[in-house]
């Protein structure tokens, strides 16, 4: 005790709590995020008195099944299952089914109590089709038809059809999409910039001037140039579509239901029960690059969150790149400029009570101030032309960095102060007795030497801005953003756009889903996308501040 061996028990202890708090969270959400995608095999369920279900079993647990839930069974279901529990202790185990289908059976998951079961099956050609809408479905292939003409009617033909047909298929629909949104909304915006470019005009000289008529004829010939070449991309569209239209695929569910999808609606079809290792590890890869890659699709259940990837690091960067210039000059004038005295000292109480202030007061606050403020008076200014349409004056990623740098200055304000405080004042008197300005010995002296203890505070920041969701909720963070931050058109980067960001999209997935237990998967893979761009993010930033210790420090 009089060596304080207790107290290094205690301090160590701690410490390993909280190391395996945070390895077990960490652990936690990789294994239920890295095994979201793998291929799970395909069951078929007989059940007693019920239509038979089939899906993938996902989940599986022990209970008792009390009074209520065996009363509500019919008479003859209720003496099966009491004899049944008889026989087993009166415990039960149930297993979570997932059984899409959702148009026909408006649910997404089902549990289903053992001794409901008659008997339990692996259809060899149970098939996991993943759709553009509705989630997924489970079936059996039934027939393929082609121009409404079945041809093929076993399901070894339907299989090699399918996989001959659907690569064309799809690229077809990919290319109809591509036409919708990059053509047709390139002709949109011609229109629409010619109609604006007319109502500038028309502020500015008004509508009985010759300006405004000699642009209203020029408008007038471009509507009609757009309106021919929306009829163009139209007609390839409908050849597209009606192409596709031949190609259909049958399937019937467990329950005897058919079904028809078109093969363009079908991103995946999987042969889960005939998929050996290999297969399924070629399924699960394929399945983590869609996610990457591509958009969300079925209300952000299923897909990619590409948009939301490229959101989070644009705004991320956007954000340092705000924070830390601002964080630095503040610092620096408390620290090496200001005289210190009763202001400077208010001046820091009211930084470091700023750190404690609730993300959702930033959040209200960049919406009444960036946003209704600053931007309605960017719009008067520049946008006039497109009003009420607003330009700035809503939620838009600028506003969302600005609103979180301003929530994490303190962190760069005090980490700041703190390396500056950290370099000898030897070395500052050892500058003046040379014939070093003081700015020149800040640039020259103290800043180098500050600078890890500066890069310590930006990844303090970026860990804590990257992860906010409440203020960007308010501020320009959407659960579905019509176009990526940074594109092929002019002016390349729009600053002014709503985004996705993963954050916001957890918070989606987790509260927002019309079923959470379907969305519950997505929501660990996500959370396990965050904290992995959060990470390279801090290891590209602590990359530099080794090299800048290295450099100045050593």
């Amino acid at each position: 005790m009089a060596h304080g061996e207790p107290f290094v028990w205690l301090t160590g202890g701690a410490l390993a709590i909280g190391v395996a708090m945070i390895l077990g969270l960490l652990c936690l959400v990789l294994y239920h995020g890295a095994v979201t995608f793998w291929p799970a095999g395909v069951a078929l369920l007989e059940i007693h008195g019920r239509p038979a279900v089939m899906g993938e079993l996902v989940a599986a647990e022990e209970f008792e099944p009390d009074e209520s839930l065996l009363g509500s069974l019919e008479p003859e279901e209720s003496a099966r299952a009491r004899d049944w529990l008889a026989r087993h202790d009166g415990i039960s185990r149930r297993r979570s089914v997932r059984v899409g289908n959702y148009e026909l059976t408006g649910r997404h998951y089902l549990w289903v109590s053992e001794f409901e079961i008659v008997s339990e099956q692996r259809p060899e050609w149970a098939l996991t089709i993943e759709r553009l809408d509705w989630g997924r479905f489970y079936g059996a292939p039934k027939a393929f038809e082609v121009d409404g003409r079945v041809v093929a009617g076993e399901p070894q033909e339907i299989w090699n059809l399918l996989e001959r047909e659907h690569p064309p298929a799809r690229s077809r629909w990919k290319d109809r999409k591509r036409l919708e949104q990059d053509e047709l909304g390139a002709v949109n915006r011609r229109i629409e910039d010619a109609r604006v470019s007319l109502r500038a005009v028309e502020l500015e000289h008004g509508r009985d001037s010759q300006a405004y008529r000699a642009r209203e004829s020029e408008v007038r010939l471009l509507e009609q140039e757009c309106s021919a070449e929306h009829g163009r991309i139209g007609e390839r569209i409908r050849a597209l579509r009606e192409e596709n239209g031949r190609y259909v695929l049958v399937l019937e569910t467990g329950d005897g239901i058919e079904k028809r999808l078109a093969l363009e609606q079908i991103v995946r079809a999987v042969p889960s029960n005939r998929l050996g290792f290999g297969g399924r590890l070629s399924v699960y890869l394929d399945r983590w690059w869609e996610y990457l890659s591509d958009e969300p699709r079925s209300a952000n259940n299923e897909g990619g969150v590409l948009p939301a990837i490229v959101g989070t690091v644009c705004m991320t960067l956007v954000m340092s790149l705000i924070v830390v210039p601002l964080g630095v000059l503040a610092a620096l004038y408390l620290r090496e400029y200001a005289r210190q005295g009763l202001l400077v000292s208010a001046v820091r109480v009211a930084v470091n009570n700023l750190a404690g202030v609730p993300s959702i007061v930033f959040g209200v606050f960049g919406l009444g101030f960036f946003c209704y403020l600053i931007g309605s008076s960017i719009d008067e200014w520049l946008f006039s032309a497109r009003l009420p349409n607003p330009t700035y004056g809503k939620g838009g990623v600028l506003w969302a960095s600005l609103t979180l740098a301003l929530l994490t200055l303190p962190v760069v304000i005090v980490a700041t102060e703190e390396a500056l405080s950290s370099v000898p004042s030897s070395m500052r008197e050892g500058s003046y007795a040379c014939g070093a300005t003081k700015w020149q010995t800040i640039r020259r002296i103290v800043l180098p030497r500050a600078m890890p203890g500066i890069m310590t505070g930006m990844i303090l920041a970026i860990a804590r801005g990257a992860g906010e969701v409440a203020p960007l909720m308010l501020v320009g963070a959407v659960m579905m953003a019509s176009g990526l931050l940074i594109d092929g058109t002019a002016p390349y980067l729009h600053p002014e756009r709503s985004f996705m960001h993963l954050g916001f999209h957890i918070y989606d997935l987790g509260f927002q889903s019309q079923n959470s237990e379907a969305a519950r998967p997505m929501v660990y893979t996500t959370t396990l996308l965050l904290i992995a761009i959060i990470v390279l993010l801090n290891a590209a930033a602590i990359r530099v501040r080794t090299r800048l210790r290295r450099r100045h420090v050593a």
